[in-house]
């Protein structure tokens, strides 16, 4: 794999070398053709897009239909699906989760929605059968909305992008850069898609080669691609950190919505003469070996051949790796899954979701296991995408073949992609064909000192290391013939069961609310000054959201927002919600509320003649090096603002769309250098925010300890009018209040 960080343009059919300006060819590029046709206002700077549909899953869609009913919605103004495939255990909680089912069934019918009912379908899936189309863009609240393999730009973002789009605004994007991502070659037999996926993001992600910026997949490589293993590593970019992605499409793409009943979605796409891009990543496919991602980031990759070179080095570097993000919360143990021949043994094996559990991959599985089957205590679950794949392994066999190996067939559910269900036992190591292995995803608990490893594995390794007994082993090193049956795929499954009701809204029919249901509390809009007390300090050099916002079983609370906040930094930093608590019930208009320290402060600041009204917000902060990398869930922003947050600090904002979850929820998102000064219980008072954030001018702040007040270097990057606007109102609801 090669970085080419200068621009290059397409000459005869090639890249080749740019020297001039990118921006003159960019207008050519497949990125810039279809945003420009979907957007709706004239800017020199920004996009400012109306997509063709959206999608959102059962731990989304309250929240976001609860902002846009708050925001004056009437109808869905376009189609809108709501799957069922993350809170599906439905035991879980109690009745939560089915009652948010039933609410989603009773906005479709009101609103005009699509419904798809839970097991019929993961998010990404369905959405790839039945919405995508050549030249379309489809925007999702999950982080893997990826349809660029079908010709589709997929974008995840925050609910709030997704209640902008239903009340009728636009979703505004500075104009991005270009990256060509150019695929010669073949792939060796017993590569699968997640191996090509693995080896991108292992190559891409630490330096922010592609950090929000378009991928456009191009290249004679493509060619010998089948769509379902161009549509795997297309999911996985997200984990590049790039902004969205598009591919050339061809023959293989049209047989594709032929078979699914939608040859009108087909339309050839391919890398016109003459466009220019920022950057290049070329890619030999025949290059690419079997990949392991270790412990706890997709981008730990390496290949299998490697790690089993030297298996203490490679696993003891994890390990630490692993215990220093933990804090000592738990301790993992990788080493001692070496034996004393050198193998390394695993205990469990998972293909589930829109990465692994695709039609392909199953059926490669079950190749692979014809050779004599599940062997030893390994075990091994099985989670197919959709209904109509379910059945399409059914009536080629494909299911019973699994099952009479040893594998466990189960439904479509995203849960091991999550960190719900199949937890493995304290200690084990789970291999997985899903999209992410950061810390709690496989559903432990290290703040009660549980703690498994996941180590991300195409289906192929997977299988080969069921047929070996555990024993860590890739597919190239095992002698099979993989031979996939060609997919019948029966629309019908879904005609019968999902609810279509886009264009034929009900607005009599009322919604149907369960108890755990909750609206958004009241937030106040931005004061004058600001002051704000750091309460979370933390130095990793990455934050995820599933750090701010722990996955897994806290899901079933994503209903109620005040009960969800409870789980905020619960596995980072127990002490967060109680300190956010505290300095939310602060007013400085009650001097009885005034701790100590903060009076202290006051006094300082007004020793520097520097004047604090009483009508100024107090705010809680977190501070973090680098935090938002990972879900697009928008939970990672509202629970801190429901518990009084009122800024962020960090040396950069891990991804765009966690930044624009915090500009949503009126949550300021402060770039600072100076991380010594914003240690924990350190206060900072930002004079004239207000106008600073309206106006562009220079933000004057002060962080104040109780024997020191020091100038703080802060800005807020770039904000468009509508961002400002929001921030000021103090969230995205508010400002459809106050317009």
């Amino acid at each position: 794999m090669k970085l080419i960080e200068t621009p290059v343009v397409i000459r005869d059919g090639k890249p080749v070398s740019f020297t001039g300006d990118p921006a003159e060819g960019r207008e050519k590029t497949l990125t810039y053709q279809i945003l420009n046709a979907h957007n709706v206002r004239e800017d020199t700077d920004r996009f400012h897009i109306r997509f063709d549909s959206l999608t959102s899953h059962d731990i989304t869609y309250v929240g976001i239909i609860q902002t846009a009913r708050a925001s004056g919605m009437e109808t869905f103004p376009m189609p809108y699906v709501l799957t069922n495939c993350h809170n599906t255990l439905c035991a879980v909680g109690g009745t939560i989760n089915e009652d948010d089912h039933q609410f989603a069934l009773s906005a479709a019918k009101k609103y005009g929605g699509i419904f798809v009912p839970p097991c019929y379908g993961v998010i990404h899936s369905y959405n790839r059968e039945m919405m995508s189309g050549c030249g379309r863009m489809i925007l999702g609240s999950d982080s893997h909305t990826r349809y660029g393999a079908l010709g589709t730009m997929g974008v995840g973002e925050g609910g709030g992008e997704l209640a902008k789009q239903l009340v009728g605004r636009t979703y505004d994007l500075k104009k991005p850069e270009t990256v060509l991502v150019w695929l010669t070659g073949k792939v060796r037999k017993g590569v699968g898609p997640h191996d090509v996926a693995l080896a991108l993001v292992g190559a891409v992600y630490a330096s922010g080669f592609v950090k929000n910026r378009s991928l456009e997949f191009a290249g004679e490589g493509i060619t010998a691609l089948s769509q379902d293993f161009r549509n795997g590593i297309d999911v996985m970019t997200t984990e590049t950190t790039c902004w969205s992605s598009i591919w050339e499409t061809d023959e293989t793409t049209r047989a594709y919505f032929e078979r699914h009943g939608r040859p009108e979605a087909y339309a050839k796409l391919s890398v016109q003469e003459g466009a220019v891009y920022d950057r290049m990543i070329e890619i030999d496919l025949s290059a690419v070996e079997c990949m392991i991602a270790l412990p706890m980031h997709p981008s730990f990759a390496l290949p299998i051949r490697e790690l089993k070179s030297d298996p203490y080095r490679y696993l003891k570097e994890a390990e630490d790796r692993a215990n220093r993000q933990l804090s000592g919360n738990a301790v993992m143990d990788l080493v001692s899954k070496i034996d004393a021949d050198g193998n390394i043994h695993a205990d469990q094996g998972i293909i589930a979701g829109c990465s692994g559990g695709v039609y392909e991959n199953i059926c490669a599985t079950a190749d692979i296991l014809k050779n004599g089957g599940r062997n030893g205590s390994f075990r091994l679950s099985v989670y197919p995408d959709s209904m109509p794949a379910y059945r399409a392994l059914s009536a080629n066999g494909v299911l019973t073949e699994l099952i009479s190996d040893g594998a466990v067939f189960r439904e479509a559910f995203c849960g091991p992609c999550f960190g719900a269900g199949e937890t493995p036992a304290n200690g084990e190591l789970s291999l997985r064909h899903t999209t992410r292995n950061f810390p709690n995803r496989e559903g432990s608990k290290p703040g009660e000192g549980q703690i498994a490893a996941v180590a991300l594995m195409d289906a192929r390794s997977i299988a080969a290391t069921a047929l070996n007994g555990g024993i860590l082993t890739a597919a190239d090193e095992i002698s099979y013939e993989e031979v996939i049956p060609e997919e019948t795929f029966d629309a019908s499954i879904y005609s019968r069961a999902v609810v279509n009701a886009y264009g034929n809204a009900d607005s009599e029919a009322e919604l149907r609310f369960g108890p755990n249901i909750k609206d958004w509390p009241e937030m106040p809009s931005l004061s004058e000054d600001i002051l704000i007390r750091v309460v979370s300090h933390i130095e990793d050099d990455v934050t995820t959201t599933d750090e701010l916002i722990p996955s897994g079983e806290t899901s079933s609370y994503r209903s109620n927002p005040l009960r969800l906040a409870e789980f905020t930094l619960s596995r980072r930093d127990p002490g967060y919600v109680d300190a956010a608590k505290e300095t939310a019930k602060i007013s400085l208009s009650d001097h009885e509320s005034i701790p100590a320290d903060l009076k202290k402060v006051l006094t300082l600041l007004a020793a520097r003649g520097i004047s604090v009204s009483e009508d100024t917000n107090v705010c809680s902060a977190v501070y973090a090096r680098r935090p938002g990398d990972g879900s697009a869930r928008e939970q990672a922003a509202s629970c801190q603002r429901v518990l009084g947050g009122g800024a962020n600090f960090a040396n950069e904002y891990a991804t765009k769309r966690y930044r624009s979850n915090c500009i949503n929820w009126g949550i300021l998102p402060f770039l600072s250098d100076e991380e010594e000064k914003l240690q924990k219980d350190t206060w900072v008072f930002v004079r004239n925010i207000r106008d600073s954030l309206l106006n562009e001018a220079d933000i004057e702040a002060y962080a104040v300890t109780s024997d020191s007040v020091q100038p703080l270097a802060v800005s807020l990057g770039s904000l468009g009018r509508e961002e400002k606007d929001i921030l000021a109102s103090g969230s995205l609801i508010n400002y459809y209040k106050n317009h």
